[in-house]
């Protein structure tokens, strides 16, 4: 049974609980009876300090009369008092005889005497007069300590109740915390078994509890995509290389029966090759999306100023789209200051190009601007071609994903993959939007403060 978490983390709660009753019941009966104590003991100190002060001014026949006179007042019925001469004999006092027990002056004593024939406990002290005479005043304390036997009862039902609470709240701790346990450990024993599509419960509440279910429903659903994607990127891998292999092999194999010539031979080989980098670049494109992905490119991150670097890409594109026939309007903004990788926020940039030249016909604008807004750089690339359809833009990053409309174009639809992993790698976004016609791209970088 210790064996449990449950168990462990409720003996735990129980323990703390009763620790803590027992400390403040201590408290509690200590602070009373030491208060009733103090009080008892001043009031006992400052009446036998008066007395004497009554014998220094009038002699033995002031503090007689002092000691009636308190005997007389009934302002204070517990008031004990008793003045015996050098041999023992009762001068004055309410007390019947000497306590036994009481050898020494000046200390305190809680002791049974008989008051007027009625047997009582009384805390004492005595004082010595001179002359050999001693002084002894007290208080009968009877009630005090009835009312210690009153609180010793309180104090121990509520200790009783306190520790039945406790082990109340710790079985109802051990049943909640073994709750959630088995419907966490139910979860993952299903998914374990193949049933990716079990949940942790959420119950609603709100509480750390439902935060842990949460977090690890997320993962589930993080875990589930990534499989759906593993399964999407063979299958598409199956589909896309099939193709350019078949191709290869037919190519080869109709030169080795029918190429008369070198030059055929040589010419089917090259042809054959062709594909195979075709299939090459494929393979080199998702090893970088994984390496970015993992995050093992942060070590060339530095502080870099973009303006200049989308300057340089600029000048590179104006030429080719010119080529083409498509007028390449830019707008950069100075500085454009991050913390990143030149080379990947390139490569980023320059596949959102690619497919912006790819995707216009002539004579149509591709606008190219980049500028920092609320903290964030934001470079934007933004096309007059067919675009993505709406339904088809939340895919369109995922790797080897094509919408049907770009099904017959050059391509292996890993560049967008690229281009968002490249901004999460620097904790920024890709958006897609639509340009009413054509594909409004945009790349979120967190600027750099100085």
């Amino acid at each position: 049974m210790f064996r449990s978490a449950g168990v462990r983390f409720a003996l735990v709660y129980a323990a703390v609980f009763g620790i803590s009753a027992f400390v403040l019941a201590v408290a509690l009966w200590y602070s009373t009876l030491g208060l009733l104590q103090h009080q008892v003991q001043n009031a006992i100190n400052n009446d036998s300090q008066t007395l004497l002060e009554h014998q220094e001014l009038g002699g033995l026949p002031s503090l007689e009369a002092a000691i009636h006179d308190r005997l007389s007042n009934e302002s204070d019925p517990d008031g004990i008092y008793l003045l015996v001469d050098a041999t023992g004999q009762i001068l004055a006092g309410n007390l019947d005889r000497w306590p036994s027990g009481l050898t020494q002056d000046n200390v305190w004593y809680e002791l049974p005497v008989t008051r007027q024939g009625v047997a009582s406990v009384a805390l004492l002290k005595v004082a010595p007069v001179p002359g050999g005479m001693k002084l002894l005043v007290g208080r009968d304390v009877r009630a005090r300590l009835e009312l210690r036997n009153v609180l010793r009862a309180g104090l121990i039902w509520a200790v009783s109740l306190m520790i039945a609470l406790g082990v109340l709240g710790a079985l109802l701790i051990r049943s909640l915390f073994r709750r959630t346990i088995r419907d966490i450990s139910a979860t993952t024993s299903a998914i374990a078994r193949g049933d990716i599509s079990r949940r942790v419960p959420v119950s609603g509440v709100g509480d750390e509890f439902d935060e842990l279910a949460i977090n690890i429903n997320e993962m589930l659903d993080r875990i589930a995509r990534l499989m759906d994607g593993v399964r999407q990127v063979s299958n598409a891998i199956a589909h896309d290389l099939r193709t350019p292999v078949t191709r290869a092999r037919s190519r080869l194999e109709d030169a080795a029966l029918h190429a008369s010539t070198k030059e055929e031979m040589q010419a089917a080989i090259d042809r054959a090759t062709q594909d195979l980098d075709g299939i090459v670049s494929v393979f080199e494109a998702l090893l970088r999306i994984s390496e970015i992905e993992a995050g093992s490119r942060r070590a060339a991150f530095a502080v870099i100023d973009l303006a200049p670097v989308l300057e340089d890409m600029d000048e590179l594109y104006r030429a080719v789209a010119e080529e083409k026939q498509i007028v390449l309007h830019t707008d950069i903004a100075k500085p454009l200051p991050v913390w990143a990788d030149r080379n990947l926020i390139q490569q980023a940039v320059v596949n959102l190009l690619d497919n912006a030249l790819k995707f216009s016909e002539s004579l149509t604008v591709i606008n190219f601007s980049a500028r920092v807004a609320d903290g964030v750089v934001q470079i934007v690339v933004a096309d007059r071609g067919p675009g993505i359809a709406e339904q088809d833009r939340a895919r369109a990053t995922e790797r080897f994903y094509r919408a049907e409309a770009a099904r017959n174009t050059e391509g292996s639809g890993l560049g967008l993959a690229l281009v968002m992993a490249v901004a999460q790698l620097h904790n920024g976004t890709l958006h897609l939007h639509d340009n009413h016609p054509g594909l409004r791209a945009v790349i979120s970088i967190p600027a750099h403060k100085n």
